[in-house]
């Protein structure tokens, strides 16, 4: 369902910036660390899921193309199958949004501790964290128009630094450091499955232009241009980047490090380079915490609309912005931080399962989305065009699922445990919005 044409205020940048902000997150700083026990084989994984990723973003172009429609993945999965799977896509890609916004915000909280030891404890470290979602939801609350447009300015800042030390560290690196293929000691089948959910976390984000379509000018043309843009930008900067990390830092001091960017940066530039990296973490935090509140909105009211999620979620403020929506969600994410915050090893395993999670519920909709061109353009073009699944949609797939493949039996278990007990909300939205005649084993109709 669409937007109304007018006041629509994200154009060919602003959706590039979403894209970019939304992948080059917090996962992009810390990936050289989480991928360096496996040496060379983590560079070639990284090429192979990047490939991936691109035709991920290539199918959800022609998606865009086919219907631009708010919500993105749960839009085109309940045009291709139907409301039921629609409604399980949006419940579980909503909570891997809300889900990750603490993760990102307890690195910018670690970053500004690092500048401020002073700071340092678990109270202000909670402070901060919580005080960076917030500050977010307020800017996201003021308005499209505003998110997108600090978007953009947190986006291209931190391409500087980062793009720096991805390409100007091309000329530091020393070859002796990449001596060893796979020295993880595991198979090459079972090395590359651990890598899997390590490489996609950071390439979660990739379909962030299509989710707020109906916000976007010319959509047809600006989606697919921003999301292919925005992919090729973030590969070659996960790509180049990690090879001039684990060219500059050896791997037994890479594998301990919590910050792989910022000592390569010391190590070709000094302090200053180091200081450099470090604001580039703080607006990469930012940034992508203000791409994923703003997609935390759009895709509840997305279903709202279509009548799968409670109606609150529809509600707009007099800014246009589905600000319960958000509200909700950053409320969600809050109770996960304090959950952290209790101490308990109980409940800190509990949140990193839960997290973890985010991973899993965000690449099930990459699945459903992967094969869904054909079924939806047959459903815009009324069965007369009914295309064949192409090569690009069976490589977007086959990624998805070694991805899943890669996360492990329990995340996965867990992960379908929590699909299946969005089942009662499903049944209860129902029947709200039942009406005497339909029929209940046909979906509504997308408009």
């Amino acid at each position: 369902m669409s937007a109304p044409s007018s006041g629509k205020s994200l154009g060919l940048a602003a959706c590039t910036a979403i894209v970019v902000g939304n992948m080059v997150g917090s996962g992009f700083y810390l990936s050289p660390a989480a991928v360096a026990p496996y040496g060379n084989l983590a560079i070639v994984i990284w090429i192979v899921m990047g490939a991936g990723a691109i035709c991920l973003g290539l199918t959800f172009a022609r998606l865009a193309k086919l219907s631009p429609a708010v919500g993105g993945p749960y839009a085109y999965t309940r045009l291709a199958y139907g409301d039921f799977p629609g409604f399980l896509i949006a419940w579980g890609y909503w909570i891997s949004i809300w889900a990750s916004l603490p993760v990102i915000a307890v690195a910018f909280a670690g970053v500004v501790i690092d500048f401020f030891p002073f700071l340092r404890g678990r109270g202000t470290a909670t402070l901060l964290t919580l005080g960076v979602i917030w500050l977010v939801v307020l800017v996201n609350l003021r308005g499209v128009h505003a998110a997108g447009l600090f978007s953009e300015i947190t986006t291209y800042a931190k391409m500087i630094p980062f793009g720096a030390v991805a390409l100007l560290g091309l000329f530091y690196i020393d070859f002796s450091h990449f001596a060893d293929f796979n020295p993880s000691g595991q198979p090459l089948l079972q090395a590359s499955a651990a890598l899997a959910p390590l490489t996609m976390f950071a390439y979660l984000g990739l379909e962030s232009a299509t989710v707020p379509a109906g916000d976007v000018r010319d959509a047809e043309r600006t989606i697919p241009r921003s999301t292919v843009l925005g992919i090729a930008i973030a590969v070659t900067l996960y790509v180049l980047g990690t090879i001039v990390v684990m060219g500059l830092v050896p791997r037994e001091e890479l594998v301990h490090s919590v910050a792989p960017f910022s000592e390569a940066a010391r190590r070709m530039w000094g302090p200053a380079g180091e200081l450099a990296i470090s604001l580039a973490v703080v607006l990469s935090s930012i940034g992508a915490l203000n791409g994923w509140t703003l997609l935390m909105g759009q895709v509840p009211m997305a279903a709202a609309r279509d009548g799968l999620f409670p109606p609150l979620f529809s509600r707009l403020s007099v800014r246009n912005v589905p600000a319960t929506g958000i509200v909700v969600s950053a409320t969600l994410a809050t109770i996960l931080v304090l959950v952290q915050a209790a101490g308990s090893e109980g409940f800190s395993s509990i949140y990193r399962l839960f997290v973890g999670l985010s991973t899993m519920t965000a690449v099930i909709p990459y699945a459903f989305c992967a094969l869904a061109s054909s079924l939806v353009s047959a459903r815009v073009s009324g069965g007369t065009v009914i295309p064949r699944v192409t090569l690009i949609e069976l490589v977007g797939f086959a990624f998805a699922i070694f991805t899943l493949y890669g996360c492990g039996a329990e995340p996965v278990l867990y992960g379908l445990l929590l699909l299946l007990l969005s089942i009662p909300v499903y049944i209860w939205q129902r029947r709200r919005s039942f009406v005497p005649g339909d029929d209940p084993s046909r979906g509504q109709t997308p408009d």
